[in-house]
């Protein structure tokens, strides 16, 4: 209980210390140090065992406790507001007079806060408004365990009272104001030169890591935030990845480019809902177990996820977290909103570009090869042949070309792979696509990767510039790749896996990268000794060995020749401006008889010498550089059963006594496997011990 014999006992003393008073109060400049100053210094003027501040909105509407001081604070709540009319600070605003109850117990005009203070044991309780000649600033209220504390006197020593400190109060606000604003003109400079910086790297940087660097120091020195990263979308994969990071204390807490869970990561939700989103600490435990794990661990209490949108399109999104709860605010995000906004131009550009370098580099490729195959100059405009070995093959094309199934084609060199290859390109749905062949006996061992894959600039010595593989530039065409058998083992794996899964990495690159390419491979080696001789893949041969075509070599359809013969004949002819009316029957004869170990590649360069030493107007054919016929003409003409018994031994030898199988002799000699075997039976034919 208040004191009586503790004040001034003359009301010039009372004065006196009041001047005191006011000398001390205006020095401050926090509003919880001058309450402090009040509560001590006015116990020496005023009694009171309960003493608040409470003050007003701009618009006079709201009355807030800001302060309070009482030896028992049960029930007294700082922050509590209050509308005007429904508190004393409305008579004083009204009245302009000091507010006073005797007792409280007594006084049913605001029994909300009367049941506050019964709770102190206040009953004596006396408002004072605190007015300047500027404003209306709230009140300063006192209180006593005692009725009637306060005498008329006391209450208009107590508006004098009131005086003074309504000037202090307001000199701390608009000192606090003051502050306040500068405060928020610096965060607004910040503010602005973070979207300066970010501008600046938008307009320099085309690549999402560079970009990333430029603008995440910005962010976490303009914002205060301690987590910065960034996830794009990943078309082919339908996921958003997290290629770039910056931890907190630099700590690295994931891969790079982690795929990121749709629904359980803030990442994920922000860019399904297209919005940005804040999550304190209960929301981040309502995550993926992974990602909760993943941001809890870093020490993270609050996270905002930002879409990065460009119309109805979402790029990917921008992600801050902070150590601080709640802490970020509306302003906050305004400000990663229009940071997220130049960033998705960033993105887009970048897109592009990168969109745009590859189709350069793909039509480049394509024109480079496309001049290739012009500059080779292939004779071949159709098929050419007429005998039932060629006739089945061509069967076989027409029901293999409508699908997309890989082919292999088996074959000794010069016997036309390649053109039955475009064929079955010619003849599919990818037939507007591009056709696209490599070699791969031709490509050194070390170089053969980078052909088929591509590979990035600086994966390897040498590599200065990007190339996109055969794969990639065979994209939704058909891929020929002759030779197949010559590829490495260790390079296998990886050709397995795009013709299984469509999906490949370039040289140097993490990037995976999607494919829709048809394969025909081709070869003249037996592929199934191979993989016995453990010299290739089981499982490759076995996805390669989809659709096997087997093509005789001319020897084996000799009826084929003439029409070889004066194919080439014409082509050459035209190309030289020769005229020839007269191919030597006797000629054609020993043409037909001669085995070919050259296949047709040997009958088409034998043409074009013979067209080069012809004058005209009769094909003279050079017959004495045919291997072994230099006496063609001598020859004693063989039987019909001797010439098949050769015929078949030869076949046989070529493919190690091989009977059955695409690569056997019965493939080769355009016969069944029974049927083979009958002849052999009946021409006494046994392999030998």
């Amino acid at each position: 209980m208040a004191d009586a014999r503790i004040y001034p006992d003359s009301l010039e003393a009372r004065y006196a210390a009041l001047l005191e008073v006011t000398e001390s109060i205006v020095r401050h400049r926090q509003l919880a140090d001058l309450f402090g100053e009040l509560n001590q210094s006015l116990h020496r003027l005023v009694p009171f065992d309960f003493i608040a501040l409470v003050l007003c909105d701009a618009g006079l509407k709201t009355a807030r406790l800001h302060l309070v001081a009482s030896d028992q604070p049960h029930q007294v709540r700082v922050g509590r507001t209050a509308p005007v009319e429904q508190s004393p600070v409305g008579v004083l605003l009204k009245t302009g007079e000091p507010f006073y109850t005797t007792d409280i117990q007594e006084d049913e005009r605001f029994p909300e806060l009367y049941q506050i203070l019964r709770a102190e044991g206040i009953r004596s309780y006396c408002a004072l408004p605190l007015r300047t000649a500027q404003r209306f600033l709230g009140s300063v209220n006192f209180g006593s365990r005692s009725s009637g504390s306060y005498s008329p006197a006391d209450i208009e020593f107590m508006q004098q009272v009131a005086k003074p400190v309504a000037i202090a109060v307001e000199n701390v606000l608009n000192y606090e104001a003051a502050v306040a604003a500068q405060q928020e003109l610096a965060r607004e400079r910040d503010r602005l030169r973070l979207l300066l910086n970010v501008n600046n790297a938008v307009v320099k940087q085309l690549n999402a890591r560079e970009l990333f660097k430029a603008i995440s120091s910005s962010l976490r020195e303009t914002l205060d935030i301690d987590y910065v990263s960034m996830a794009l979308w990943d078309e082919e994969l339908g996921q958003l990845r997290l290629p770039v990071f910056d931890y907190p204390d630099g700590r690295r807490l994931l891969p790079e480019n982690v795929v990121l869970p749709m629904d359980g990561s803030p990442a994920g939700k922000a860019f399904t809902a297209r919005r940005p989103l804040v999550f304190q600490r209960e929301e981040i435990q309502s995550l993926s177990p992974e990602a909760s794990e993943f941001v809890l661990g870093a020490g993270l209490e609050s996270m905002c996820a930002l879409p990065l949108l460009m119309g109805p399109k979402a790029l990917g999104t921008l992600n801050v977290g902070s150590r601080r709860g709640n802490a970020f605010a509306e302003a906050d995000v305004a400000l990663l909103t229009q940071v997220a906004g130049q960033i998705s131009i960033a993105i887009d550009n970048a897109i592009s570009y990168r969109r745009i370098e590859e189709l350069n580099a793909k039509l480049s490729e394509e024109k480079l090869y496309l001049e290739d195959e012009i500059r080779s100059e292939y004779q071949f405009e159709e098929i050419i042949g007429q005998s039932e070995a060629l006739r089945a093959i061509l069967r076989q094309i027409e029901t293999v070309a409508p699908t997309d199934s890989t082919v292999l084609i088996y074959g000794e060199t010069g016997t036309g792979k390649e053109l039955l290859a475009r064929a079955i390109h010619n003849l599919s749905a990818r037939r507007q696509n591009t056709f696209v062949k490599l070699n791969c006996a031709a490509i050194p061992t070390g170089l053969l990767e980078s052909e088929l894959f591509g590979h990035e600039k600086g994966a390897f010595t040498g590599a200065i510039t990007q190339r996109i593989g055969r794969f990639e530039l065979a994209h939704r065409g058909t891929i020929f790749l002759d030779e197949v058998g010559e590829i490495p083992l260790e390079l296998q794996p990886k050709l397995l896996r795009v013709l299984q899964e469509r999906e490949f990495e370039r040289l140097g690159s993490a990037r995976t990268l999607r494919v829709d390419a048809r394969l025909v491979a081709a070869t003249n080696r037996d592929l199934l000794q191979m993989v016995q001789e453990k010299e290739f893949r089981a499982d490759l041969y076995y996805r390669l060995n989809v659709f096997p075509i087997s093509v005789p070599p001319l020897r084996e359809r000799p009826e084929d020749v003439p029409l070889l013969v004066r194919y080439f004949a014409q082509q050459f002819a035209r190309r030289m401006n020769r005229n020839f009316d007269t191919i030597p029957s006797e000629a054609m004869e020993a043409l037909i008889r001669y085995s070919w170990p050259g296949n047709i590649r040997e009958l088409q360069n034998l043409i074009e010498r013979a067209v080069i030493v012809s004058p005209g107007p009769v094909l003279r054919i050079p017959l004495g550089e045919l291997k072994g016929h230099a006496e063609t003409g001598a020859r004693p003409v063989q039987t019909l059963e001797e010439a098949e018994r050769q015929h078949i031994l030869q076949a046989l030898e070529q493919s190690k006594w091989v009977i059955g199988g695409p690569a056997g002799a019965a493939a080769r000699l355009g016969l069944k496997r029974s049927t083979l075997q009958f002849r052999m039976a009946k021409l006494g034919i046994q392999r030998p011990r």
